[in-house]
């Protein structure tokens, strides 16, 4: 079993409008979460440092993924992914996505306790429609890669619990982990932990402590999942992908039939808030 989780920390400014990434890495250490995706944790200008230095970083329970893009930084458009130390880390890169401003997701593939396991880090767009075009240019690079049991996790700034880019995840589990944002009130669902179905989720929820309510505007969600044994790995995009051919064989039979009629297919095709 492990526990992964996600935290927007608003470049470790907190409610308190004090930059403090000692009480960021402490939230996390109160999670003890074996993988942690981060946003915004990249200064936003200038040489765009970490805002978590990588000396803090090493001296508690993680590592961050080497993306390696940009020297001094541990991620891409803000986007990063901490694993604990005993974690193998085999491969990772950045995701592009299409944009109206700078956005990116990132994507690691982990080795724990002898199982595999694919993170994606993410923080989408204010915009509806770059938000749905996003989801869709992240699940179709996934489905390029070998399938293994994927965890999809981050600040989707979607205020709908149901629609939205939250469509775009169809034949993904989504986690209830409740409302994040703000975190001295929580109104919003902006967080969210997806899996693909060859995980099990055991528990989730919101990290609301009173060091997490200070610490940034977010609170950090949680998710512990298990592997389910036997389950063929699933890459995201592949129910999507089944639904387009089943469409496909649909309106061939229709064509024969010499009826004209209409199926509906499956539809395809600086960061901040």
């Amino acid at each position: 079993m492990i526990t992964v989780a996600s935290y927007n920390i608003r470049k470790g400014l907190g409610t308190d409008r004090r930059r403090n990434p000692h009480r960021v890495l402490e939230v996390l250490h109160e999670i003890h979460a074996d993988v942690v995706a981060l946003q915004e944790a990249d200064r936003r200008f200038g040489a765009r440092q970490s805002a978590l230095p990588f000396d803090l970083i090493a001296q508690g329970e993680y590592k961050a993924v080497p993306f390696g893009i940009r020297p001094g930084g541990i991620g891409w458009h803000g986007n990063a992914i901490l694993v604990r130390h005993g974690v193998e880390v085999t491969g990772c890169a950045p995701l592009v996505l299409p944009t109206l401003e700078p956005r990116g997701a990132v994507m690691a593939e982990l080795r724990i306790a002898g199982h595999a396991l694919r993170v994606v880090g993410m923080h989408l767009d204010l915009s509806g429609l770059w938000r749905r075009r996003q989801v869709r240019a992240i699940i179709e690079q996934l489905g390029r890669r070998t399938p293994m049991p994927t965890v999809l996790m981050g600040d989707l700034n979607e205020w709908s619990l149901h629609g939205g880019c939250i469509r775009e995840f169809a034949g993904l589990h989504m986690a209830p982990t409740g409302r994040s944002y703000h975190s001295r009130r929580p109104v919003g669902c902006l967080d969210r932990i997806i899996m693909t179905p060859d995980l099990h989720l055991v528990a989730c929820g919101v990290h609301a402590s009173d060091r997490a309510r200070l610490a940034s505007d977010h609170l950090p969600i949680w998710a512990r999942l298990n592997w389910i044994a036997g389950e063929r790995p699933s890459a995201p995009g592949e129910q999507r992908r089944d639904r387009g051919n089943i469409v496909a064989r649909v309106r061939g039979l229709v064509g024969q039939f010499g009826r004209i009629g209409t199926v509906g297919a499956a539809r395809e095709g600086p960061y901040e808030g």
